[in-house]
């Protein structure tokens, strides 16, 4: 994925601090959601919730204990709509619905992919987030260790991780995430949250 396509767009944090943020997409849902914020309380981290905004509006205390306890929250569309499959209109109004449910600075497209256009309309109004590592969780033919020793060969100081708190992840995320925080924490990394727009 070219970096110059969508260039406000953070794909990893500037400089070489030995930090990366951690980012869960494609919730909240029951069945995963809550054992990753128990997690997450557990090991002192706060993390940023990339919501689809039908499950937001299924699971709205969901939505609201994340925020209470502190992560941050992004627009991911209300459906999972993909940019590159779909008008650049109902596109727009997919993820304006979504924002209905999800306050936020932030938008993810999924799967990365938006047209040119789409990308020059949303960035005037959110802070555009992509990543630099894809964990990987969510593809039924690995397993869990190799979601971890994925991180953890190619994770690098600024590093936006992606995991997904979805049920098709389940069985991988829940083995791993543990591990690589533990594992990441040893190597000296501190996990951060997003800057806002102009605040890099």
């Amino acid at each position: 994925m070219a970096t110059c396509f969508f260039p406000d767009a953070i794909w990893r944090l500037s400089g070489n601090k030995k930090q990366v943020v951690l980012t869960f997409d494609d919730g909240p849902v029951p069945e995963v959601t809550p054992w990753v914020l128990k997690l997450l309380k557990e090991e002192n981290i706060k993390a940023c919730f990339f919501c689809v905004g039908e499950n937001v509006q299924r699971y709205p205390d969901l939505y609201q204990q994340i925020k209470a306890e502190g992560h941050q929250t992004g627009n991911h569309t209300f459906n999972h709509m993909q940019g590159l499959k779909n008008p650049d209109d109902t596109f727009f109004s997919n993820v304006e619905k979504a924002a209905g449910y999800i306050d936020s600075p932030f938008m993810r497209p999924p799967h990365g992919w938006m047209r040119q256009s789409q990308y020059r309309e949303l960035n005037q109004n959110y802070q555009i987030v992509m990543w630099d590592l894809i964990s990987r969780d969510y593809q039924a033919q690995i397993g869990p260790e190799a979601v971890v020793k994925n991180v953890l060969n190619f994770v690098r100081p600024g590093s936006v991780l992606i995991f997904h708190d979805s049920i098709k992840a389940e069985k991988n995320l829940k083995p791993a995430l543990p591990v690589v925080i533990r594992k990441l924490k040893e190597k000296g990394y501190q996990f951060a949250l997003l800057p806002e727009k102009g605040k890099q």
